[in-house]
């Protein structure tokens, strides 16, 4: 049988690991900040009947630049940030954020470019940069996972990134950024500046989005997912908010008819029953913070969170912690800095087997 040493691999991407968390069969899952709660059957209903409604023109290619759908993510997004004023000719959509992530870097990095974050953060930051032929650099974040402006401005001055990747809330130590921070590295950065909010939905009153600074500001994207907290992680949709010029950037590097017929249908829905969607976001918020409340009051050291999960240590053995818990049927997250797990918040019933089984693994 034929190796993968064999074959003539692009020598960057020898003795890498492919992306992924894992997937077992366990009572309850609390590793890939899923929301916990599935579509209800009047949703499910819709959903069916959309598919249905464009399975008779599968025959023919979809519309190419998701012109409905993107409409409706404006609104949407003008909704969750009163005052953006976003049109579909400012928003982009693609099989979920990595995607999006893709074709920002296809379009402003690439070989002879660098893209800068501050780890901890997304995993798949560096990893689609180095696919794409970007050079990564990564300026860390402060001891307790901030980004204090001068020094996030000194890393920009210092290397000169052609994309620049802030997140927030960040993942996976669910820190949000103050908007200080993020129009300094505005001002300072000579090229793109992309602010990560897969999980702004999640955040707490009074944290603000970055949709409030795109105007006058053409150089800044701001990306989201329908993965979170819209409970349509199947359903692969991620898009963006940015000047209408990046959009005419991504249109030279998409691929023809990227998003499905079916994607942009069963997108269309979940949007069109956003308050039934949106409506379990209150219940996990609640959730976060009483596991933040009860793991300190463990005696462990907790991160600050505006997402739908929880970083929590300091375990100088933190795989026997996540086997302990494993073994009591709960799957979380060894991710992020050593010492450190992370766990997705679920439902009241699964945060209860989680409590239960790390008293007993601890």
């Amino acid at each position: 049988m034929t190796d993968l040493s064999d074959l003539p691999l692009r020598d960057d991407l020898r003795g890498k690991e492919p992306y992924g968390a894992p997937q077992l069969d366990v009572p309850y899952a609390l590793n890939t900040n899923e929301n916990p709660y599935p579509p209800s059957e009047a949703l499910v209903k819709a959903l069916g009947e959309a598919v249905m409604d464009v399975a008779g023109t599968l025959n023919r290619y979809p519309d190419r630049d998701a012109v409905a759908l993107r409409a409706d993510l404006a609104a949407f997004l003008d909704a969750d940030t009163p005052g953006a004023g976003l049109t579909g000719r400012r928003v982009w959509a693609a099989n979920g954020s990595n995607e999006i992530i893709q074709q920002i870097l296809q379009a402003f990095g690439g070989p002879g470019r660098t893209a800068l974050g501050f780890e901890p953060s997304y995993s798949m930051h560096p990893v689609i940069t180095g696919v794409s032929g970007t050079r990564w650099i990564n300026a860390a974040r402060d001891a307790d996972f901030g980004l204090e402006p001068a020094r996030a401005v000194a890393a920009v001055a210092e290397h000169r990134p052609d994309v620049v990747f802030l997140t927030s809330p960040n993942n996976p130590t669910g820190t949000s950024l103050p908007l200080e921070t993020i129009e300094a590295v505005l001002d300072a950065a000579p090229g793109m500046v992309v602010v990560d909010e897969a999980y702004a939905e999640f955040r707490r009153a009074g944290t603000p989005s970055a949709l409030t600074l795109l105007d006058g500001r053409p150089r800044l994207i701001v990306t989201r997912t329908m993965s979170k907290a819209f409970a349509m992680a199947g359903t692969r949709l991620g898009y963006l908010a940015a000047d209408p010029a990046v959009i005419d950037a991504l249109l030279l590097v998409r691929l023809p008819y990227h998003l499905s017929a079916v994607t942009q249908a069963v997108a269309r829905t979940a949007l069109a029953h956003g308050d039934e969607l949106l409506g379990t976001v209150e219940a996990l918020r609640r959730e976060r913070d009483g596991i933040v409340a009860w793991l300190r009051g463990e005696g462990l050291t907790v991160a600050d969170s505006d997402a739908n999960f929880v970083l929590f240590g300091h375990f100088p053995d933190r795989r026997r912690v996540w086997e302990g818990l494993l073994e009591r049927g709960v799957l979380i997250r060894e991710v992020g800095p050593p010492e450190w797990l992370r766990v997705s918040v679920g439902t009241p019933d699964e945060m209860a087997a989680f409590r239960t089984a790390l008293k007993e693994s601890l």
